[in-house]
This record gives structure tokens, sequence and C-alpha cells, in this order.
């Protein structure tokens, strides 16, 4: 079944929404990974509006499973990588101001400078993912990159799922039948919740891994964190 990351920005979020420590979000990723998590995702921002760069280096030496770090490939970002080793690396091309990821890369426009990157990560031991739609033009652009994975970028699938969930599901299937055909790895990610999960990993061939957040957290502040990222894995069962 697939793996399943917890992002925790959001709990960061409210951590910086009081200052202060609380909650606190090294405890929180450990807890996470205790109640079942097989992974730790963070996106931090340039202006560490939730997730801070020291949070990143507090976390790592923590995390037994799988850490992913998602985030624009800047200078400083990449500096952070190399500074603390992330498992993988999702490399997703936000723009600075950014309220949230919304759309995926260009990888036929922007192939010299994903390679170079990606080149310089996996010389690291560092696995990289590359945050991409479903247009499987681009995800053969990708493939040329080097990347290991590309993580499918499934808000409109979540958008439409109440609508009509085999019309929502079907560009998905398409474009993990092309990564198939590529020979990368499969994550996906973005608005997936209890809702519309099940749905979409019974019927997405080789999904390795789905990275969750925002509804995971928002579900917990109900059931529990514990409690929730149980629900969550028996959606990928």
């Amino acid at each position: 079944m697939a793996r399943l990351s917890v992002n925790i920005n959001k709990i960061a979020t409210l951590r910086n929404a009081r200052g202060g420590n609380i909650p606190n979000v090294l405890e929180a990723s450990m807890n996470c990974e205790r109640f079942g998590a097989q992974g730790i995702t963070v996106h931090p921002r340039p202006d560490e509006r939730h997730i801070r760069y020291q949070d990143v280096r507090n976390i790592r030496p923590t995390i037994r499973t799988e850490f992913n770090i998602e985030g624009y490939p800047s200078e400083p970002f990449l500096k952070l990588v190399e500074e603390v080793m992330p498992h993988q690396v999702t490399l997703v091309p936000d723009a600075p101001g950014t309220l949230t990821s919304n759309r995926g890369w260009d990888a036929a426009g922007n192939k010299e400078l994903l390679k170079g990157i990606i080149r310089d990560l996996q010389r690291r031991g560092i696995r990289t993912s590359l945050f991409v739609e479903t247009d499987t033009d681009h995800i053969g652009h990708a493939s040329e990159t080097g990347t290991d994975r590309v993580e499918l970028y499934t808000e409109p699938y979540a958008r439409n799922y109440p609508n009509n969930r085999e019309q929502a599901i079907e560009p998905f299937i398409h474009a993990a039948e092309k990564v198939q055909e590529t020979g990368m790895g499969l994550n996906a990610g973005h608005d997936l919740n209890l809702d519309n999960l099940a749905y979409f990993s019974r019927n997405i061939p080789g999904l390795l891994e789905v990275s969750i957040g925002h509804a995971l957290i928002s579900d917990a502040l109900y059931y529990g964190l514990e409690n929730t990222i149980q629900l969550y894995l028996r959606q990928l069962q």
C-alpha cells in the first residue's frame, strides 16, 4: 500500500499565530511518527510563515522513517537541504509569496535548471521528486530531468471528486500510467482527505506515497491526532 507522509506545516502555523512554542512542532512530528505516520513532510517557505528553517534542523535527527522536504529550489533552500540531508526532496515551482502550491512544474521550460539540481541532490544520496500536473507531455519531460519520482498535484481531483469521481480521477490514471512507462516512482498530494483518499489509492497504479497535511491536521481537531492518522492509514489499505 502507499505510504502516508504527514505534512506538519499547519501545526507550525498554529504555533506561529500565538508565538512561543505551543503547539511544539518537534513533539508533534515525533508523535505523528509514533502514531503510525510512515513519513514526515515539511515545506519551509522564504518568509517562514509556518515551518521555520530551524524547525527543519531540529526535526531531522528525530526522524526514523522518511523525512521529506518540499520547496522551491532557491539557494537558501538548497543549502538547508544539504545541511540536514533528508531522505527525499520534493521540488515545487512556487513563487515566494504563494499561499499554497497551486501548479506543477513546466518541466520542458525548466529542464536544464532541474537537471543540475537533481544531479547534485542525487550525488548526496537524496531521492528527488518533482511536483507535476497530469499532462503526460510534462511527465515525459520530467523523466528527462533524471528525477527519481514525480508527485501528482491532486487538487483538481479533490475539487471535482464530489461531482463525478470517475471523471475526476481519469486524467490521474492516465498520468500514473505514463509515470510507470518512464520508470519513475509516483507520489501524490494536495487536498486528499478522508472522503477521497481511498478511491484515489485504489485506482492509481503504482502509487508509492501520499503527502497530506491540511485535511489531516484539521481532522485531528475533531478526532485526535493518533486516531486521525490511523483513519488515513486505513483509507490507504
